[in-house]
């Protein structure tokens, strides 16, 4: 098994969108429990936005840059990419069936979602066997 599986260790940065919206908040507040529960650590995605050469630099030589999007706009994405900056692992916050509204509520199921989605597909990127049918088990 590859230390790094399951993004457990302190090279793996999550980056998240924080957008006017409940899916942006449930974006943000996944990331920010993964960061307190140990999977990695929350990332200023505004400063690599804003292009400041010390935080463009160490998003891109991260060993695992996991992006958080609230919605197919894909804003974290696009800045991610503007930046050149590689992403390891992506999940869209509305693509797991949770609406998009106008306001900011969300409810903490949601948040649980969108984390174990994370670590699925960081799982599934990082897992050393890429066998599908055989899935990793460091993540439980």
């Amino acid at each position: 098994m590859a230390p790094e599986c399951c993004s457990s260790n302190k090279e793996t940065m999550v980056v998240a969108c924080s957008g006017a919206s409940n899916v942006g908040q449930i974006a943000n507040q996944a990331a920010v429990e993964l960061a307190r529960e140990g999977f990695g650590k929350m990332f200023c995605l505004a400063a690599v936005g804003a292009h400041l050469n010390n935080f463009v630099f160490s998003a891109q030589n991260v060993n695992n840059l996991v992006a958080i999007d609230g919605c197919p706009v894909g804003c974290a994405m696009r800045l991610l990419e503007h930046a050149d900056v590689p992403v390891s692992s992506y999940v869209v916050v509305q693509n797991l069936g949770i609406e998009k509204r106008t306001d900011s509520l969300f409810d903490t199921v949601e948040v649980e979602k969108v984390k174990a989605e994370v670590k699925d597909v960081s799982n599934s990127a990082n897992c050393p066997s890429k066998d599908k049918t055989r899935p990793c088990s460091c993540c439980g």
